[in-house]
């Protein structure tokens, strides 16, 4: 069912490369909303994924833009602010760890991939914003979400030095997000999302059984993608109007929660 809550709005989605992603099920459920909106990854990705069919769906454009690369960041804004004008919403759905990747442990890492890594699950964020920032791209009482995960406070082994990034990209959307709402009311949150078998996700070891322990821990159980999809549309809209510079955890209760009946089952002599 949907609400028309986001009728007439306009924006961006950055990280949609599949139908697993949750920029993808955000694109989906942004479009049944009444949204409008550029789809965006970085031209590798493209290749790798299915774009073309969720723009066709959401009869919305893809322009293929390196999140690190500042000139690319501008091509992607000009090409929105021609097509819409100004505007109201940005999701940053980008995240990758080459040391991830490659098996290096935590102790162990290469620094040139965690360069690497954080440029593109962090630092990318701050130049996002940037670039909204300098062309003036943003209508009063906008939106801009990052996706996030509990990692960034707790130990999870294997999360390696995505926590690490995602750490800091929590720290820009408070330190940008206080400008942004000092300069038009413009929120920036993060959305703390339950662990999510994603393509990106499931390239952590032992990802599955995060998912199973937050899935016992949590009363609600895991929040899935379309969930969180439902979780971005709200935020987006004008319903959230004053909540900024937010971590807003999306996992079912399990952020606090310390232990649950069920696992201590499992304990019981």
């Amino acid at each position: 069912m949907s609400y028309g809550l986001l009728k007439g709005k306009k924006g961006i989605i950055f990280g949609a490369l599949d139908s697993n992603s949750i920029a993808w099920k955000v694109a989906e459920q942004a479009h049944a909303e009444g949204a409008e909106f550029v789809l965006t990854n970085a031209p590798v990705a493209l290749r790798m994924g299915e774009l073309n069919a969720l723009a066709e769906k959401t009869n919305s454009d893809v322009v293929p833009a390196d999140a690190t690369s500042i000139e690319d960041l501008g091509k992607l804004f000009d090409h929105a602010l021609a097509k819409f004008g100004k505007l109201d919403f940005i999701l940053h759905s980008i995240g990758m760890s080459i040391n991830v990747r490659k098996g290096k442990d935590y102790t162990d890492i290469n620094y040139d991939w965690l360069t690497k890594g954080w440029d593109i699950s962090a630092v990318s964020f701050h130049k996002v914003m940037k670039t909204a920032w300098d062309k003036d791209a943003m209508n009063e009482w906008g939106s801009i979400l990052a996706l996030t995960y509990i990692a960034a406070q707790r130990i999870f082994p294997g999360y390696n030095d995505m926590a690490d990034n995602k750490a800091y990209l929590e720290s820009i959307a408070r330190s940008f997000g206080y400008e942004w709402g000092i300069k038009n009311k413009v929120r920036v949150n993060t959305i703390s999302q339950s662990p999510t078998p994603t393509t990106a996700g499931n390239g952590v070891k032992g990802f599955g059984g995060f998912i199973e322990f937050a899935e016992e821990i949590s009363p609600l159980g895991n929040a899935t993608a379309d969930d969180c999809a439902n979780y971005c549309v709200t935020l987006f809209s004008d319903l959230t109007r004053k909540v900024t510079l937010q971590n807003l955890f999306h996992d079912g209760g399990f952020s606090n929660v310390g232990v649950s009946e069920r696992v201590m089952k499992r304990y019981e002599k």
